[in-house]
């Protein structure tokens, strides 16, 4: 039995490695300019992706997302072509979305969708490329946004014997790695380093794994996970307008410094990215702790507040977890920034006041109190803002519960 578990997966790399040569023929990367590319919104029809914990769903999230980029990417280069796996609410095959893209020869391929955990704590966004999936993490990921060929009429012919829950064929997939690794690389870590260090999300990283629809698609190509429904504060902002405009706007301007970098032939280094919290500090099973959505707030006496960030003004009921007040600005090696990344702080009446925000329920900012507390800074308190203005004592006290 196990000696033909072997032959088998070696016959299915063998295919699936003729065949990725066979169609993968890798852009120049320097006298070319991009013509074509294909937005691909997950999901869609019948096909509803993974669900949120309001009712939300992923295939309405990504087809939104999708054409506020493609509206955005048309009037910044009226000369690009930009085609659309669905414009609609209506169920596409995988291999539809790949040819679409072979089919036109399309210059870059980018499919967006909404991650899910059984773990609802679980955050983040991420952005995959075609490779091997070095974790069971990854894999998981792979399956679940394989699985859908299960919902297409006579899937196994379409898909010459693929089933998406057999581990020897997930691991012959996953190594019939594609020539535009390093395109796709590239751009996948301009995506996260919008997400991580422009809208503050916290990075998962640039992964590899196998995916049907990448591994059909013959230029370079992602596959976006922009965050997770199953996650209440996640959820909230990815189907928010303004979450929406912010993440398409992210991912144009990742599209940008592609689209410059490789008509100019320049080196295509991906971009380190760091985490906006520390890594040591975080485990899947956190709650997030960094809001997609900051604040700004107001001042005594209309003083204009000094930001170490830039942060926009926020509507509604807004915590933050003052930590303390000093008359002089902290130095980056201050403990403070090192139990959290998201310290910002205010400058009130000659007074700095650092505190970690913005949080938008009660129960994320209680938790980082206790944390924040219990590592050094026992006078740590919660403090509420409604419609940016710092409410008093006796205003939050009803918010405090």
């Amino acid at each position: 039995m196990f000696k033909m578990s072997k032959i088998r997966i070696a016959c299915l790399i063998f295919l699936l490695s003729i065949h990725t040569i066979a169609h993968c023929v890798s852009k120049p990367t320097g006298g070319y300019k991009i013509k074509t590319i294909v937005l691909d919104a997950g999901h869609g029809g019948h096909d509803t992706g993974c669900h949120g914990q309001t009712g939300s769903y992923e295939k309405d999230v990504t087809l939104k997302v999708v054409l506020l980029l493609g509206k955005l990417i048309e009037e910044k280069y009226p000369d690009i072509k930009v085609l659309y796996s669905r414009k609609t609410d209506v169920f596409i095959t995988l291999q539809d979305r790949a040819l679409l893209a072979n089919n036109n020869n399309a210059d870059l391929f980018i499919s967006v969708h909404c991650n899910a955990n059984a773990n609802k704590s679980a955050y983040g966004a991420e952005t995959f490329l075609m490779g091997l999936h070095v974790s069971q993490a990854n894999l998981d990921v792979a399956k679940r946004e394989n699985s859908v060929i299960k919902l297409e009429d006579n899937y196994q012919n379409t898909y010459e014997g693929f089933d998406p829950d057999s581990p020897e064929a997930m691991i012959a997939l996953s190594l019939a790695q594609n020539a535009n690794i390093e395109q796709s690389s590239f751009l996948a870590s301009k995506v996260q380093d919008q997400f991580t260090n422009k809208l503050n999300r916290y990075n998962r990283g640039v992964k590899q794994a196998g995916f049907w629809v990448l591994y059909r698609t013959t230029c370079p190509s992602i596959l976006i996970e922009t965050g997770f429904l199953t996650n209440k504060t996640e959820e909230k902002y990815l189907i928010s307008a303004t979450g929406q405009q912010e993440m398409s706007e992210a991912i144009l301007h990742a599209f940008d410094d592609y689209k410059f970098a490789v008509e100019k032939g320049n080196k295509l280094t991906p971009t380190p990215v760091s985490n906006p919290i520390p890594t040591t500090t975080v485990k899947e099973t956190d709650t997030p702790l960094v809001n997609t959505q900051p604040v700004i707030t107001t001042t005594k006496n209309n003083e204009k507040p000094i930001k170490e960030n830039s942060i926009d003004t926020e509507k509604g009921i807004i915590y933050k977890v003052q930590i303390k007040s000093s008359s002089k600005l902290l130095p980056k090696s201050d403990k403070a920034y090192k139990i959290y990344s998201n310290l910002h702080y205010e400058k009130v009446d000659g007074m700095y006041k650092y505190a970690y925000s913005p949080f938008i329920e009660f129960d994320l900012a209680n938790k980082v109190l206790k944390k924040v507390k219990s590592s050094g800074f026992p006078d740590a308190f919660i403090v509420v803002y409604k419609d940016g203005k710092r409410l008093s004592g006796a205003e939050a006290k009803k918010y405090l519960q």
